[in-house]
């Protein structure tokens, strides 16, 4: 049987080419002329908002322009109309933070009155006082704060040195009994041995400001860090003075304040022949500053990443060393002690940094005698062409974000109490520290350069934002820094030390504890 076919129907179009008229089944639908250049894989925009980005506004748009044959066009009844789709509305007044925790502190004082009622219905009579006590209230404001989910990452610090487990406890001493101790009256120090030179102070450096700022050069100049046993004034004074005790003034300055420092450090106590010698490590990082030690939230990044703790300390170190040189007039004109300095070899005189060492005796009552080693950073004439002694530290801004929010830039020219206020919270050891130096050395005035990066992600590009100085006491008053504790806390350690027998022994703060731990190792013994 021969397959049937049938002629489809055609349209003539006697003027042109195309079909003259729609076919049925493309009747009423709408068309929108497209190019081949347009792209089609457009998503369904609901909202309005998935396309903002002015740089993907006209990703889409046909090459023919904005068609509206699609638009969607409402025309029944607005009471039948149920909403779908909800953006992110702003909350009323009375369901925002503020409001929530009100009505939630109002929930635990009605917990609490619940329990106070409680207590009270079993005959305990005297057990409603326990609301007045702040310490109780400081925990269940501290448990609350937990249970809301605000707790800060808690990160284990590191120590300073590994403990070996021949090691011996023999002490152990924490926050409360050395915020206590006090020993006042201590007679002022008697000068042993002057030596080395210090250059003038350049007080252009008092009139720069934020709008007047000044790039931080690097000076190659060689700082010496010897520490008390290798000193060799303070071997020869061992043979000439009387003194049962020797250190330095870093050394000093790190037990005197450590009760206000987070991080772990250690000393070396070396007994010989009845007299005390306080040492550093030789691979130790004891000479590295600390940044934000003190902060609510101190810098925790890891590895190679520019804001890790020991980065930043490299940083603080590099910027105080070179602020402390730049800030001098290298003009030749020195002011020289009595003798040199005692670490100056002969090829590097003009490579080493210029300082002043004072070398001083201390009575601190009970036949204990101290001897320690300071240094002065520079001179400057006072208005009647007196000689000032000055120490010389730079304060370095990394990241406002993370060092309290306040911006230096902005706010150190008319805020300047604020800035250093902020300081006082984030390095309140590392200015405690300076602060004892100075006052050991006897220096007339302390001078602070507040430096910061010129970008946040670099930290080798440094300028300097403006100066401050302060009377060492006067500083020391304003921060809270009393000199009868830190005397205390330095005769309580000297006499626990002399009661040991003569050998090598460590003094080490424990990174997550708030207490300090006086180790002895067995295998080092002096005879």
């Amino acid at each position: 049987m021969a397959a049937k076919f049938l002629a489809p129907q055609i349209q003539d179009n006697p003027t042109g080419w195309g079909p003259c008229d729609v076919p049925d089944q493309f009747k009423d639908m709408p068309y929108q002329p497209f190019s081949k250049g347009d792209r089609l894989g457009k998503v369904s925009d609901w909202t309005g908002a998935t396309y903002q980005d002015r740089r993907y506004a006209i990703k889409y748009q046909s090459t023919f322009g904005s068609m509206q044959q699609y638009a969607y066009y409402h025309e029944e009844d607005e009471s039948t109309f149920q909403h779908v789709y909800k953006t992110n509305v702003p909350k009323p007044l009375y369901q925002r933070g503020r409001y929530m925790r009100n009505q939630r502190n109002l929930k635990n004082q009605r917990n609490q009155k619940g329990q106070q009622m409680q207590v009270l219905g079993k005959g305990n009579k005297r057990d409603f006082g326990f609301q007045n006590n702040k310490n109780w209230q400081k925990q269940q404001y501290q448990r609350n704060r937990w249970n809301r989910g605000g707790h800060p990452p808690i990160k284990n610090r590191d120590a300073s040195v590994t403990v070996r487990p021949e090691w011996k406890v023999i002490e152990e001493m924490d926050f409360p009994r050395l915020s206590k101790l006090s020993l006042p009256n201590v007679d002022d120090p008697k000068d042993l041995y002057l030596c080395g030179s210090l250059e003038y102070y350049d007080k252009a450096y008092d009139r720069v400001t934020v709008k007047n700022e000044k790039k931080l050069t690097r000076i190659n100049r060689i700082f010496h860090k010897v520490t008390t046993t290798d000193d060799p004034v303070i071997r020869q004074l061992t043979k000439t003075e009387d003194s049962n005790v020797y250190a330095t003034d870093a050394i000093l300055s790190t037990i005197m304040c450590c009760s206000r420092s987070s991080n772990s450090w250690d000393v070396v106590v070396q007994k010989i022949a009845g007299k005390l010698f306080f040492d550093k490590r030789d691979d130790s990082e004891f000479d590295l500053l600390t940044v934000s030690e003190t902060s609510s939230e101190p810098p925790q990044e890891e590895g190679n990443s520019l804001n890790s703790p020991r980065n930043l300390s490299l940083e603080a170190t590099f910027i105080n060393h070179n602020f402390s040189q730049q800030v001098l007039r290298n003009d030749g004109n020195r002011y020289k002690f009595e003798h040199d300095n005692p670490f100056l070899d002969e090829d590097e005189e003009d490579e080493v940094a210029p300082v002043g060492y004072r070398y001083r005796k201390w009575c601190l009552g009970n036949d204990i005698n101290l001897v320690a080693r300071t240094e002065h950073d520079s001179v400057q004439s006072a208005p009647n062409n007196e000689i000032q002694f000055i120490n010389i530290k730079a304060l370095n801004e990394w990241d406002s974000k993370f060092s309290g929010g306040v911006d230096w830039r902005q706010k150190l020219d008319t805020q300047r109490g604020a800035v250093l206020a902020n300081e006082l919270k984030n390095n309140a050891c590392k200015l405690a520290k300076w602060t004892v130096q100075a006052i050991l050395a006897g220096s007339d005035q302390i001078k602070f350069g507040y430096v910061s990066r010129v970008n946040v992600r670099d930290s080798t590009k440094h300028m300097i934002l403006g100066t401050q100085q302060f009377r060492p006491m006067e500083f020391a008053n304003q921060i809270n820094l009393s000199m009868d504790n830190a005397w205390g806390i330095l005769r309580c350690i000297i006499d626990i030390c002399m009661k040991l027998p003569d050998g090598k022994y460590l003094i080490m703060k424990d990174p997550n504890k708030v207490n300090y731990s006086l180790k002895r190792n067995c295998c080092i013994v002096w005879t």
